[in-house]
């Protein structure tokens, strides 16, 4: 197995440590900062696995499906986490958790017809974006100006969410017509 292989098992292996220090008191006050540090590292391989895979040709069908599902299961989780805990509004984690649905739907179609579908621009900006949004929320400071900038990029997060799916669409509509 290669490395970039092994970083994204490493990320999909720090989930549930992520959920048990966001959710749990297991430290007392230093719980969120190890959530935190768990998220940002666990992020951190996405860009890390990636970069070598490219750079290196090291990139494999089992990095192809699981980098993806990986990341999806980290932003989930957390998302799920935020509205369990009232810091999210549902209708908030459904949208993005429905764009996901439906973008692996549409990549599933399309892999069963020999096509790739590449991710394109609008869903990296969506996934900073909803990393970062992650980020502030777990932080939770309680100020004015802090709560105005987890607004700002909740709204920036959902607003890229629905856009990368139009756009993804958008281009990739035959995929419809590929089915019976």
């Amino acid at each position: 197995m290669n490395t970039p292989n092994k970083l994204t098992i490493a990320r999909v292996i720090m989930i549930p440590f992520f959920v048990a220090f966001l959710m749990y008191d297991i430290t007392g006050s230093a719980d969120k900062w190890i959530a935190l540090a768990i998220f940002v590292i666990a992020s951190l391989t996405d860009t890390l696995d990636g970069y070598l895979a490219r750079k290196h040709n090291l990139v494999t069908n089992f990095g192809k499906f699981m980098d993806p599902l990986a990341d999806k299961l980290l932003v989930c989780s957390a998302l799920i986490c935020f509205t369990s805990t009232g810091q999210l509004a549902a209708w908030i984690t459904i949208v993005i958790i429905a764009r996901e649905f439906i973008i692996s739907g549409f990549r599933l179609i399309a892999a069963e017809n020999g096509v790739v579908i590449a991710a394109n621009y609008w869903g990296k900006f969506k996934t900073v974006s909803q990393m970062i949004m992650i980020i502030l929320m777990i932080m939770d400071i309680q100020n004015t100006v802090f709560q105005g900038i987890l607004t700002l990029f909740v709204v920036i997060a959902v607003a890229l969410t629905i856009i990368s799916l139009v756009d993804y669409i958008a281009k990739n509509k035959s995929v419809l017509s590929m089915q019976d």
